[in-house]
């Protein structure tokens, strides 16, 4: 089943040419069974390649299409690498996307742009899929800018809105700025070990000493890419922003697969940064500022899709921290449990969003339980699981994080804590401002209030399930359990075991963090369903706003404003005075005056051209005489 590892990507390509040639002429059903189905038999194939390697003793296989690139003592092929890592990966990618696929049926029927949009879901999951897939970093670099790409042209779907236009353009180009080191980072893998390819690249490091300045800085220009597309802390601004695409890109995209690219790649370049112990101490403290900066935004927003926007910054810092202790696999398991609840969150608030007409303010919602009971149950689900309440899946893999943040350093896991704590509040928040209560929208709105239809309905109860049980795959050793999916990916980090050295907690530490967490957060959500429930408080315009700090953190810091003051207009007043003087009275002065000489030189050579024969005789004798004057002296 290895060998057939290029029909995965091969489907959704062949689907997005085929919409994208042809979707003037197919009927909105087919455009929908044509994309759906293309991840459908891609998400069969990784199936079958992750049961094979399952249950076979060969866990790498490399399957290699074609030379891509050679020139010199540069070489890279199209070749795909068949790992632990990536066939969990490619699970993910394709079922939940198929899961999306078959959701945004129902969720986009009445869009007029239907097929183009199946069209750009393909063209996204064949560009992550050559990202996750790629034996070498310019594979990977290929599908990375693909998906950006993807990511741009589905954040602003809907064109007409120029404020969705200016979203999009906002991601792409703060994408840039993570990708110019992502860049320079393969460049200097390049000059260090004369080659891009994972194997050659991490078999070489092995060498290397500990910390390193090379690998310092290469390790560092990485995860300047991962904070870019992984949107963390100082690059998060644009990931709330891309929630003007339609809700399932939010749920495909910027929940479950394109924001955790730069997860993907540290936990594939782990040799690398276990190498380098500073880079890891970084890349942790960025994971956890960012799990609690984030947490305290999304507790004071009223828009249902920017709450759950900016709890995906905060569990991408998650992930980050867990990368940054050395963690690497509770990091890809908190990806793949934070997948399905994320991804089920976010096609939650489609339902309500589709149910409600298109209102996406929780103040104007409540009362919900009653008319969406499907979307209800589910959506609980997803909030108990991502507040990391036992024993659904967010409490295993969080739970593997604040363990390993806590022998790190205890502050890493105070933070952890922190973060954890508040995004029990403001998920419950959502939860029961959305459903509980009386009904607080229009009586149109209301009239109008209905389940969505089962392509909607039954993607949901599939992560509802997934949610619920998918961290049973990582049931740790001091609960019983023998933690399958470690030993999985087992031979993909086992050099980096070999180089980091582990504090190992007691049981009756592990027992004792547990309970702690697990204590708090049943009192975090005690107390917002007091506050949101029992006495149905409302969020007000203007009751946020109580205090300097509540006011702070209702604007969000401020930090669009604050880059807006420090960077976008000192860019914009530069490019107006090189406009104006450089361009303007520079350049366009050196050419237009050049143009002026040209056309002043023409006429005046022009008036040699008299027309009149005896003047051309003339000029010839002078000539002659001239030439003869020259040669006799």
């Amino acid at each position: 089943m290895k060998e057939l590892v290029w029909l995965v990507p091969l489907f959704p390509l062949i689907g997005f040419l085929i919409i994208g040639l042809f979707k003037n002429n197919f009927s909105k059903k087919l455009a929908g069974t044509i994309a759906s189905g293309a991840i459908l038999a891609s998400f069969t194939v990784s199936l079958g390649i992750f049961i094979e390697l399952l249950s076979g003793a060969e866990k790498t296989f490399t399957y290699t299409l074609f030379d891509w690139i050679t020139s010199g003592d540069f070489s890279v092929a199209i070749a795909f690498l068949v790992d632990p890592l990536s066939s969990i990966m490619l699970l993910i990618i394709t079922g939940v996307g198929f899961l999306i696929h078959l959701y945004s049926i129902g969720y986009m029927h009445d869009d007029e742009g239907y097929a183009k949009f199946f069209s750009y879901l393909n063209l996204f999951v064949f560009f992550m899929l050559l990202l996750v897939l790629g034996n070498n970093y310019l594979l990977m670099f290929a599908g990375w800018e693909g998906v950006g790409l993807a990511s741009y042209l589905l954040i602003g779907f809907w064109f007409k809105n120029q404020s969705y236009n200016d979203a999009a353009k906002k991601a792409f180009i703060v994408n840039r700025i993570g990708d110019l080191g992502f860049v320079l980072g393969i460049i200097l893998i390049f000059i260090t070990f004369g080659s891009i390819n994972y194997a050659d690249v991490f078999g070489s490091a092995m060498s290397h000493p500990s910390n390193e300045p090379v690998i310092v800085l290469i390790t560092l220009l990485l995860f300047v890419g991962a904070m870019g597309k992984s949107a963390q802390i100082p690059l998060y601004t644009w990931l709330p922003d891309a929630m003007a695409g339609p809700t399932p890109v939010s749920a495909l995209i910027h929940a479950a697969t394109m924001v955790t690219a730069g997860v993907y790649m540290i936990a594939r370049s782990n040799v690398l940064y276990s190498l380098s112990p500073t880079t890891l101490t970084i890349v942790a403290i960025v994971g956890a500022v960012t799990a609690v900066f984030a947490a305290t935004i999304g507790i004071l927003q009223n828009d249902i899709k920017k709450v759950l926007a900016y709890s995906t910054v905060s569990q991408l810092g998650y992930m980050f921290l867990a990368m940054g202790v050395g963690a690497f696999t509770g990091g890809i398991f908190h990806l793949a449990t934070h997948a399905f609840f994320k991804a089920l969150l976010f096609l939650g608030a489609g339902s309500v969003i589709h149910a409600m007409g298109g209102e996406q303010d929780i103040r104007k919602m409540g009362g919900l339980k009653k008319y969406l009971p499907i979307t209800y149950m589910t959506f609980l689900i997803g909030t108990i699981a991502i507040s990391g309440i036992p024993p659904f899946s967010g409490f295993f893999s969080k739970d593997e994080i604040l363990a390993h943040a806590f022998a790190a350093n205890p502050l890493l896991w105070i933070l952890g804590i922190a973060g954890s704590i508040m995004t029990a509040f403001y998920m419950f928040r959502l939860f029961y401002l959305t459903f509980s209560g009386t009904f607080r929208g229009t009586e149109h709105q209301k009239h109008h209030l209905h389940e969505s239809p089962s392509t909607m309905t039954i993607p949901l109860i599939v992560l509802a399930v997934l949610a619920a049980l998918a961290g049973f795959i990582g049931v740790p050793e001091v609960l019983g359990g023998s933690h399958l999916l470690e030993h999985f990916l087992d031979p993909v980090f086992e050099d980096s075991k070999l180089i980091l050295f582990t504090n190992h907690l007691s049981h009756s530490t592990e027992y004792m963090l547990m309970g702690t967490a697990v204590g708090i957060l049943i009192l975090v959500i005690l107390f917002a369903r007091n506050k949101y429930f029992t006495n149905n408080e409302i969020p007000k315009s203007d009751e946020d706003k109580k205090s300097v700090f509540a006011n702070l953190v209702y604007n969000k810091y401020y930090v669009d404003e604050i880059y807006d003051a420090i960077i976008v207009k000192p860019l914009d007043f530069l490019s107006g005075v090189f406009f104006k003087f450089f361009e303007l009275k520079g350049i366009d002065s050196i050419v237009n005056s050049t143009g002026k000489l040209v056309i002043g030189l023409s006429d005046t050579f022009r008036r040699l051209q008299t027309g009149h024969v005896g003047f051309y005789i003339f000029m010839m004798v002078i000539s002659i005489v001239a030439i003869l004057f020259f040669n006799l002296i």
